[in-house]
């Protein structure tokens, strides 16, 4: 069943059959950027199917479904296109974190003068939320 609003997404964005494109992922309340993903058509159908953000994942060679694991859902609340219309910003609404590592945002890190620091707290425990998964981070 496509939900109404992102119906037409999957014609609209036409992709050869192994393109991908790259995406920002956007908390919609507080602007955050949260994620840098790839989509591709099959993505693109499964995000106008559900509302919810699905991702190309390079190493599963696979689209899954953001939260699948984890129960951190996002669901798009709004999406943009660039002006050369080879990226989007998917904007969303988060249920939890977005990073594997715990963290509201991917891009939890900031360089300072002594190297790479941690700028933002967890919000969760990685490895209470993937217990498959040994984290030595």
């Amino acid at each position: 069943m496509m939900t109404a609003k992102w119906a037409n997404l999957p014609e609209w964005m036409i992709l050869p059959a192994a393109a991908v494109i790259p995406a920002v992922i956007q908390d919609a309340a507080s602007q955050a950027v949260l994620m840098l993903v790839t989509l591709n058509q099959e993505a693109l159908q499964r995000i106008a199917a559900t509302g919810r953000v699905h991702y190309y994942h390079p190493h599963k060679r696979k689209v899954v479904l953001k939260g699948e694991s984890s129960g951190h859902f996002q669901e798009v609340v709004e999406i943009r296109l660039s002006c050369g219309g080879d990226q989007l910003l998917l904007r969303v609404q988060p249920r939890g974190g977005a990073c594997e590592w715990g963290y509201h945002s991917c891009f939890f890190r900031r360089l300072g003068e002594d190297g790479w620091q941690t700028a933002d707290p967890r919000v969760f425990d990685p490895e209470e939320v993937y217990p498959e998964f040994a984290f030595s981070h």
